[in-house]
């Protein structure tokens, strides 16, 4: 850094040094000559203008002065060379000025923007001669004009592109927080849900029937531990960015649910007092992971409702492998819509927005012989984001 820097100032001073040449060495050039010589020159402050750009702009300004004042005064009378000369040469600050405004603050770019307008309408009113004046006052302020427009062009492009940015991000983090919302909804709910009837379970038969207290106490143990092994593999997982965690922390992550668990997630159900009938149809086989695990958290989330609200002691699980979506269908002949519909409200839209962020299509609700039934589609070809319609 510090190297680049040096070097960055060196090239501010070769550029005074050949600006110095250029005046003092060609004192009889053309002032077409001394302005192209200033405008390659200003090239030599690259390095500063991207460090220290109002530094840079005096330096510029203090060398294209140095350029027009060293034309000499038969060049500045002659009409055919002289406003060409002054020109080119406050091009160069004009370069330096569009790139202030484009990278500045405002106010820095209004200061920059007046101490250059003018010093170069002092310089060009004291040395054009007649009808020379109007010419080099019209060329600088167009040629101001232009390199600012240009400068403010590039700045609102930059700022519009961060605030895409911003936005992508900000996006980007919602969805995550929804998508860990679900995660831990659907796999905390359901666990919450078996503990709390073997819990019930457990207390009303502690006295009488010790042996079922006992078998209760296990599956709330398995139930409780199988959780506290979720929620620690999506804590890990959030903290994978921190590449300075330790060994530990930084454990093997387990692999996510998907179908192939739903006879254990079955069977966990049917210990708190629900049994339930799995059936699969077609071709099974791997399926995205993303589909695979949100049809098991579809069905965890309609089991759960189920031992929560159902009232019934069995429900169906069917599971259609087709040839371009997947159908997840859980049905149970408890009470249907009640009251305290509520309860399932949150969870079921969450299983809406896993089958909307999928391309599928969901429904729920009571059925007509009674019951409740929940079933989702899911896309195995092209997935796009399709808005879900309520049913």
């Amino acid at each position: 850094m510090t190297k680049t820097k040096t070097v960055a100032w060196a090239g501010g001073a070769l550029y005074l040094l050949m600006v110095g040449l250029l005046v003092g060495g060609a004192p009889r050039a053309s002032g077409t000559v001394h302005g192209v010589g200033s405008l390659l020159a200003v090239s030599l402050l690259i390095g500063v203008v991207r460090r220290r750009p109002l530094p840079a702009l005096t330096m510029a300004l203090f060398g294209s002065t140095a350029v027009v004042v060293g034309i000499p005064s038969s060049v500045h009378a002659d009409m055919s060379v002289g406003y060409q000369g002054q020109f080119l040469s406050f091009l160069a600050v004009d370069l330096v000025l569009g790139f202030i405004v484009a990278t500045c603050t405002r106010r820095a770019s209004l200061a920059a923007v007046a101490v250059s307008l003018a010093v170069q309408l002092l310089v060009i009113g004291v040395f054009a001669h007649g009808d020379n004046l109007p010419v080099n006052v019209v060329i600088a302020l167009l040629a101001m004009a232009a390199s600012c427009t240009v400068g403010l062009l590039s700045r609102e492009r930059r700022e519009h592109a961060v605030a895409l940015r911003s936005q992508e991000v900000a996006k980007a983090v919602t969805a995550e927080r929804l998508r860990i919302a679900r995660e831990l909804h659907d796999m905390v709910a359901h666990s919450i849900g078996i503990i709390a009837i073997q819990a019930g379970v457990g207390s009303r038969v502690i006295q009488t029937q010790p042996a079922e207290a006992r078998e209760a106490l296990r599956a709330i143990e398995a139930t409780s531990r199988e959780t506290l092994t979720g929620l620690r593999r999506t804590l890990v997982s959030l903290r994978q960015a921190d590449r300075d965690a330790t060994a530990s922390e930084q454990a093997p992550l387990a692999p996510s649910p998907g179908l192939a668990d739903v006879e254990q997630l079955a069977a966990a159900t049917a210990d708190a007092g629900v049994r339930v009938d799995v059936r699969r149809s077609g071709e099974q086989r791997p399926l995205p992971t993303d589909i695979d695990l949100s049809a098991y958290r579809i069905v965890q989330e309609a089991l759960t409702n189920v031992v929560r609200h159902a009232g019934t002691g069995r429900c169906r699980v069917a599971i259609d492998y087709g040839a371009e979506e997947l159908s997840v269908e859980v049905v149970d002949d408890g009470r249907g819509a009640t009251g305290d519909s509520s309860a399932r409200g949150f969870g079921i839209i969450g299983m809406r927005e896993r089958v909307a962020l999928l391309g599928g299509d969901l429904s729920a609700g009571p059925r007509t012989e009674g019951g409740f039934r929940v079933a989702a589609r899911l896309p195995l070809a092209a997935r796009v984001g399709v808005p879900v319609e309520a049913r």
